[in-house]
């Protein structure tokens, strides 16, 4: 059950991206639980309800993993708070261009 407090989900403790359950704004500060730990985001940039934004610093070309899977790869360096969308990430999926499509 999701608490209507919550501001944003984190599907799976190996994501490195949460996804937004409301508008959100730079600035807003979020407490979230994280693999069993507190982390404390505080977002550099809007972040529209149903989008995502970064739990840990992305390297460019690293994989973008929500709900436990490779939804994508980073096409530049995504820091933590950072909110992600297509103009930082590449879809990974049913590409015949990549060697073995996402992993």
């Amino acid at each position: 059950m999701i608490n209507l407090k919550q501001k944003v989900i984190i599907l799976s403790p190996k994501d490195n991206v949460a996804t937004a359950l409301t508008d959100l704004k730079a600035g807003d500060t979020l407490e979230l639980a994280v693999g069993g730990h507190k982390k404390v985001i505080k977002l550099g940039a809007d972040v529209p309800f149903g989008h995502k934004l970064s739990l840990s610093r992305i390297e460019l070309g690293s994989p973008v993993v929500k709900y436990g899977e490779v939804i994508g790869i980073s096409t530049a360096l995504i820091e933590p708070d950072d909110y992600v969308h297509i103009h930082n990430i590449a879809s990974a999926r049913g590409r015949g261009d990549l060697e073995g499509g996402a992993k």
